[in-house]
């Protein structure tokens, strides 16, 4: 599908779009994703890099996942959305899509992984109730699972560690009880975001 970026410049180019991308035929897009180099234009006029979300879907057999992302621009309409079965895992924005991949690919459960986003959020609330701040999962080592905390300063990042034994503990609760609210809150339909939780976020 081809698409139109106007640019400042005054420049207007053209652009290919990808509607449907297979990641275990086109692996090199894991990578895109991950480093947001993912859907990433340069101006041919001025050289000025356009980061624009388009709607796509991702296909990723050998891990049994298939996603329909939507630009940030259309979360207000996924909201409005009646209840649907699409067999599809929504996606909201190209970060989100970013930080899911990581996840995965470090064999992680998304849920789980988003439960320990909305403690983080708890917790930075209560230091900080009037600032809007956004947890993302960073990766894992030997000091714990660590997330990146955006918002409390401007321009800079507020790194935590959670300890693996939490993220053990977190995951045993839920298989036992994965209705639980902390678990079922997080998820939407067929979007699972620790950001169903925080109606300002």
């Amino acid at each position: 599908m081809e698409r139109n970026i106007g640019c400042p410049c005054g420049k207007n180019f053209q652009i290919q779009l990808m509607e449907k991308i297979d990641l275990d035929l086109n692996p090199e897009y894991i990578d895109k994703i991950r480093d947001g180099s993912f859907m990433s234009f340069i101006c041919p006029g001025c050289g000025k890099n356009h980061k624009p979300e388009y709607p796509v879907i991702l296909l990723w057999p050998s891990k049994k996942l298939k996603f329909e992302v939507l630009p940030e621009l259309d979360r207000g309409e996924f909201n409005r959305r009646k209840k649907e079965n699409s067999g599809f895992e929504t996606i909201i924005s190209y970060a989100e899509l970013a930080d899911r991949l990581a996840v995965i690919l470090d064999g992680l459960e998304p849920t789980v992984i988003e439960a320990l986003k909305y403690y983080l959020l708890v917790k930075a609330e209560e230091t900080y109730p009037d600032l809007d701040i956004s947890a993302w999962y960073y990766g894992k080592g030997s000091e714990g699972i660590e997330f990146h905390l955006h918002g409390i300063k401007a321009g800079e990042v507020a790194v935590m560690r959670v300890p693996q034994q939490l993220y053990d503990k977190t995951m045993e609760e839920f298989h036992k009880h994965p209705e639980k609210e902390i678990f079922s809150s997080l998820r939407k339909t067929t979007y699972l975001s620790v950001q169903n939780m925080f109606s300002r976020l």
